[in-house]
């Protein structure tokens, strides 16, 4: 894994905090910046590698697209930010066409074996696209998809329960947006279902399953409200992904990938538990979840599929 290049394309608060993360957590041996405004890129690329002294000998520096030709992991972290009370897919049209520009270039510079990972909003759809127009093996495009929601969801269960949260297996699950589905059915702390759980340790705070799940849902709007932009966990995230893809972890993540007859859906990108190696997205695997759940999860398919119809992809 830290004989890796990485790519991230966009040096907004994003790109440029996933650029730091890799950093800090040691997770490569080389970091490319690639930006349309190069006095960005490359004044994150110096504050990024003036670091480089405190961790282990690495690479960080501003590029070109030419720089894509032997990238391992090529991060696509460009695209306009999400502005208070817009949602995710108000976004769409606009990172649609910036997303086009972008791979058509990428595309000519990059491996085939190259693994592409999809950060901007509204993530599921232009991992949709960003398939669609490299024409990659489905298993080598990812989106980040819901793995920030999950750590969201995970971190207010552990507020709630008193319990650290990596030791809780519970999914966030579907779109990266509105539509996400919280699958409570398969939520499990030390092997017992959550609801049991939760009767039987008599130290849950006073929080609803539907509150937490509720603050989960719109968490990255209230951080937008109050802040302006949220960068700091997805950053966190899209490492986790980085250093499963290097690691040949097989490590399970509800990063968004093509669906292709899981839980029925096909023809859409969203997020389901996945196993992430080294050759991108190993398997999917099903966890069990209720009709109401599956449902749901089917209704934010078809969504997305026609949001996608709607701009010709």
């Amino acid at each position: 894994m830290k004989d890796r290049k990485v790519v991230i394309i966009g040096t907004g608060f994003v790109g440029a905090t996933i650029g730091y993360t890799l950093l800090v957590k040691e997770s490569v041996r080389e970091i490319v910046l690639i930006d349309i405004d190069k006095d960005k890129a490359e004044g994150e690329a110096m504050d990024i590698g003036h670091g480089v002294p405190f961790v282990r000998p690495m690479q960080v520096y501003a590029g070109e697209y030419r720089d894509c030709k032997d990238a391992d992991i090529i991060i696509l972290a460009a695209g306009a930010a999400q502005k208070p009370g817009e949602s995710r897919t108000d976004l769409l049209s606009r990172n649609a066409s910036v997303f086009k520009s972008i791979l058509q270039e990428v595309m000519r510079y990059c491996p085939k074996e190259v693994l592409l990972l999809a950060v901007t909003n509204p993530v599921d759809i232009l991992t949709y696209i960003t398939l669609k127009i490299t024409g990659l093996s489905p298993v080598r495009v990812i989106g980040s998809g819901t793995v920030l929601d999950t750590a969201r969801l995970r971190a207010r269960l552990s507020e709630h329960t008193h319990i650290d949260a990596r030791n809780i297996h519970a999914y966030v699950l579907g779109e990266h947006g509105d539509s996400e589905v919280t699958a409570w059915h398969s939520a499990m702390i030390a092997g017992l279902p959550i609801g049991e759980f939760c009767n039987r340790c008599g130290q849950c705070s006073g929080a609803s399953l539907e509150e937490i799940r509720q603050s989960v849902k719109n968490a990255a709007y209230e951080i937008v409200e109050k802040k302006g932009a949220t960068y700091y966990a997805v950053s966190l995230a899209a490492e986790r992904i980085v250093r499963a893809l290097g690691g040949g972890e097989n490590s399970i993540l509800t990063v968004s990938g093509l669906c292709d007859g899981e839980y029925d859906i096909r023809d859409v990108c969203l997020s389901i538990p996945r196993a992430i190696g080294s050759h991108g997205i190993a398997r999917s695997v099903e966890i069990p979840l209720s009709d109401g759940e599956i449902a749901a999860l089917r209704r934010g398919a078809d969504r997305l599929r026609q949001l996608a119809r709607q701009i010709g992809y």
